[in-house]
């Protein structure tokens, strides 16, 4: 059998699997709260996967590869170090709130601390930026599939749609926290196994390391120049700060069957996805060297599995790579489902019942995976898509929902001013200064306006305060705690 028959006939198995886990969990979807946040009884083992399986995907399997390889850490930036920091931060300054307020989505939190009207633009524009970020996983999913097994990038594109469509609207959150259980542990084992055996066939690390470019592990700029610092800051916070207001986070902090499992898994996740992340990176480096001149970086990962990994052990890390793609992308499209029937389908159809939500839900993920499968096959491209995808996130969300977690005098009116504010610098930036990161100036502006608008009108626009998703206000003590004491371990 020819190593592409191997290949395929393996990744073909390993597809059915996923769909078949989705398949077995169904019965537990019974419910609106158990197909979104599965019950709010995700234990810590199934917690930590999860949370790093929701944001280690093709950006980081191919994309960061790629900016190794072109950049060092510096090219790396945002991916895994930004994506790892987000992590923390939600862990340190956002889980325990928003396990308390007992939410479905984050647009619910926009419309409890501000208005329905803030909660769907909130809901729209992140909704746009996961259709996107869904489109550049589904491209690293037909690219892999093109580049190991010689199927056209299109079709490998549509069946990884269909697989990821089928599990998710069958199992909702309990399929996907499964399967990301499953692909977290393939991931894990497939980088390693492919990291060891690429040093062993070069002859170890000390031969790479006197070739390699002087500052490739340099983490901050050479160069004293505003647009080059402004571009940097840029790679920080599209995921680093932009993601704190992500949906497919927030479902897991609400998932998580108490505020201590939810704030442990966020710190495990973000040191566990720091180690496997820098991995591809380091792939990235060591090919500059013994693979130079490639026409495409992110095809650095397939092309050392062939060269270096025995067939049976290709198709192996094939999975690991889908693993991590389809682990993105499962959760992006429940995120996107999400949003879709709880605030978007209110604003049509009033008095929805939570039946007729969770079959909105059902419905929505494969409109919104169609959606993206149409955007992947248009765009193809990987870590493009998903970075452009999170500035709609950075420019009118989270600003307004820093401040609605922090400040007490965040109003209706401030943050729609914010959202206003941001979406309009960042369209005006991109006309004027297209070489300017436009986004984070725009997420500059958010920020400012939301507090100076805000007090501005506080006599005309009370602000309110936070409450849980029965209308109760939440207790804020101790919402900032670096590590949870054992006794919070039964806090609800």
């Amino acid at each position: 059998m020819s190593t592409e028959t191997t290949i395929l006939v393996g990744v073909s198995l390993y597809l059915l699997a996923m769909l078949a886990i989705g398949i077995t969990v169904a019965k537990r979807a019974g419910t609106q709260d158990d197909f979104l946040v599965a019950g709010r009884k995700l234990p810590l083992w199934i917690c930590v996967p999860t949370v790093m399986a929701t944001w280690f995907g093709g950006g980081t399997m191919l994309g960061a590869a790629g900016t190794g390889y072109e950049g060092g850490f510096l090219a790396s930036i945002s991916v895994p170090f930004g994506t790892s920091l987000v992590l923390i931060l939600m862990g340190l300054f956002f889980v325990r709130t928003l396990h308390r307020m007992k939410l479905l989505t984050v647009a619910q939190f926009f419309e409890n601390r501000f208005s329905q009207h803030a909660g769907v633009i909130a809901a729209m524009a992140i909704l746009l930026a996961i259709i996107g970020w869904a489109g550049g996983l589904m491209v690293g999913f037909g690219y892999v599939f093109q580049t190991m097994t010689g199927v056209p990038m299109e079709i490998g594109i549509l069946v990884g749609g269909v697989i990821v469509i089928g599990y998710t609207a069958v199992g909702g959150l309990w399929a996907v926290a499964l399967t990301d259980f499953v692909q977290v542990v393939i991931i894990a084992i497939g980088l390693l196994i492919l990291l060891v055996v690429v040093l062993i066939d070069i002859g170890g690390w000390s031969v790479i390391a006197p070739q390699l470019p002087e500052h490739t592990f340099r983490l901050v700029p050479l160069e004293h120049d505003f647009e080059i610092w402004l571009n940097y800051l840029r790679l920080w916070i599209i995921f680093g700060v932009a993601d704190l207001a992500s949906q497919s986070l927030m479902q897991r902090v609400f998932a998580a069957k108490s505020e201590q499992t939810a704030q442990n898994a966020f710190y495990l996740a973000g040191a566990g996805y720091l180690f496997l992340g820098t991995i591809p990176v380091i792939l990235g480096i060591i090919a500059g060297v013994s693979m130079p001149g490639l026409d495409d970086p992110e095809s650095v990962i397939p092309r050392m599995a062939v060269e270096h990994l025995h067939p049976i052990a290709i198709a192996i890390f094939v999975g690991a790579i889908l693993a991590a793609i389809m682990s993105s992308a499962d959760s992006a499209l429940l995120a996107a489902a999400s949003l879709v029937s709880i605030n978007l389908a209110p604003v049509f159809k009033r008095g929805i019942s939570p039946d007729q939500k969770l079959w909105v839900t059902r419905i929505a993920i494969p409109v919104c995976g169609i959606i993206a499968v149409y955007v992947a096959l248009e765009v193809q491209a990987v870590l493009e898509i998903m970075l452009d995808a999170n500035s709609f996130i950075l420019v009118g969300v989270v600003a307004p929902y820093i401040a609605g977690v922090w400040w007490k005098k965040a109003n209706r009116i401030g943050a729609l001013s914010a959202m206003a504010a941001g979406f309009v610098t960042w369209i005006l930036a991109a006309l004027l200064y297209p070489e300017l990161a436009g986004d984070v100036i725009a997420f500059g502006v958010s920020l400012a306006t939301v507090f100076i608008v805000s007090l501005l009108t506080q006599r005309i626009d009370p602000p309110k305060s936070l409450v849980d998703g029965d209308g109760e206000p939440i207790k804020l003590e101790g919402r900032f705690r670096i590590l949870p004491s054992v006794g919070s371990a039964r806090t609800k």
